[in-house]
């Protein structure tokens, strides 16, 4: 993030370089270019944006300016470097900030990236929206009735598979935790691995046997690190490390009939696809296309088309509600999604591992239950 304080939109252009004579005859009174041009500096006061900024630093592009690009660029339809494009050779844009010179300076698309960026962190990330949608009802054009769509929306993160996701959260776990923390999780691990570099372990693949040891010795590993947490005052980066390992482990793997962990024959609801993007999850847009991602939902006025509210989820709305959690108060805060990492994990181990498995994960106790698919808890 770079260290700018908040730039201020010129007040007064040049009478013999300003856009303003040149398209405010050319373009109607009620486009979008002349009402932007009109009312930007009540609607996008560059004041109403510093909170995004540090007091000192270099100037920033104004941010009147930018959200106006950004107000345009959806309007149109447009890329990042087709708006900023636009901006610097359609005089129309610059007309639309304010009536800006025609010389003045465009900026690069990374200047959007940022602006998002530093919106998405605010106290208040939709404001733009906030602010238009507003100019929309006191125009009588978004009235009471709404209609409602969903789609899918792709993750450019590849899915991994089970072994790379056990692998990949042990690498994290020991990435997160500190020098002292991570000398003990290493005095664990029993593979021949110093899981340091990324990727898939070595193993012969065509063989049944090889791959099975290997599977065993990773599940083995990622628990010898969960019962060396368990208990232990941990930092949120290490927690949130901990549980996602917990999470990929109890996902997708089972024990067989020796006791050993396999990877099960079963698809865990709601799971986890990658440890590089956690929340994204498998989804189906019909029942014979799928998707790797997120749903974007939005509202819309039917008449005036004018969309009044967006919301991004899970493929699967995680219903984090049970009956099963002692100690923790709900599933919604960290607490109880390391409570649920532990379940999931649970739930893939037999009756010939229940003694391996903590009693307690980083400090949250858990009750037995039953499952549907594994009475792990079940007493003999």
């Amino acid at each position: 993030m770079w260290v700018v304080t908040v730039g201020v939109t010129p007040r007064q252009a040049d009478v013999f370089r300003s856009t303003t004579g040149f398209v405010g005859d050319a373009v109607a009174d009620d486009s979008v270019w002349s009402v932007l041009h009109r009312e930007c500096h009540v609607l996008f006061p560059d004041e109403a944006f510093a909170d995004l900024f540090q007091a000192t630093g270099r100037r920033s592009v104004p941010p009147r300016i930018v959200a106006v690009v950004m107000v345009l660029q959806r309007f149109l339809g447009m890329s990042d470097r087709e708006a900023v494009s636009a901006f610097q050779f359609d005089a129309r844009w610059k007309y639309a900030c304010g009536g800006l010179d025609f010389d003045y300076p465009g900026f690069a698309h990374t200047v959007l990236v940022d602006m998002r960026s530093r919106l998405a962190r605010s106290a208040a990330p939709d404001r733009i929206f906030e602010v238009t949608l507003g100019v929309a009802r006191e125009a009588g054009l978004v009235g009471l009735k709404r209609v409602m769509d969903s789609a899918p929306i792709y993750d450019a993160v590849s899915t991994q598979d089970t072994v790379t996701m056990i692998r990949s959260a042990i690498r994290g776990l020991l990435k997160a935790a500190s020098s002292g923390l991570e000398g003990e999780l290493r005095a664990v691990l029993v593979r021949d691995d110093d899981y340091t570099a990324a990727g898939k372990p070595v193993c012969d693949w065509d063989d049944p046997h090889d791959r099975t040891v290997l599977v065993d010795a990773l599940a083995v590993d990622a628990l010898a690190c969960l019962d060396l947490l368990d208990g232990q005052e941990l930092t949120g980066p290490v927690t949130q490390a901990a549980g996602l390992l917990a999470t990929v482990v109890g996902q997708d793997l089972e024990t067989d009939d020796d006791g050993r962990f396999v990877i099960a024959w079963r698809v865990a609801k709601d799971r986890v696809i990658s440890t590089v993007d956690p929340d994204a999850r498998h989804g189906h847009k019909t029942a014979a296309r799928s998707f790797d991602g997120y749903k974007g939902h939005i509202a819309e006025d039917p008449d005036s088309e004018i969309i009044t509210a967006t919301i991004v989820t899970d493929v699967y709305k995680r219903q984090h509600q049970h009956q099963f959690v002692d100690g923790a108060h709900h599933l919604g805060g960290g607490e109880g999604r390391r409570v649920l990492a532990y379940r999931q994990l649970a739930d893939a181990v037999g009756a010939h591992h229940v003694d391996r498995l903590p009693h307690r994960l980083l400090g949250v106790d858990v009750q037995p239950v039953s499952y549907t698919h594994l009475d792990v808890y079940k007493r003999q």
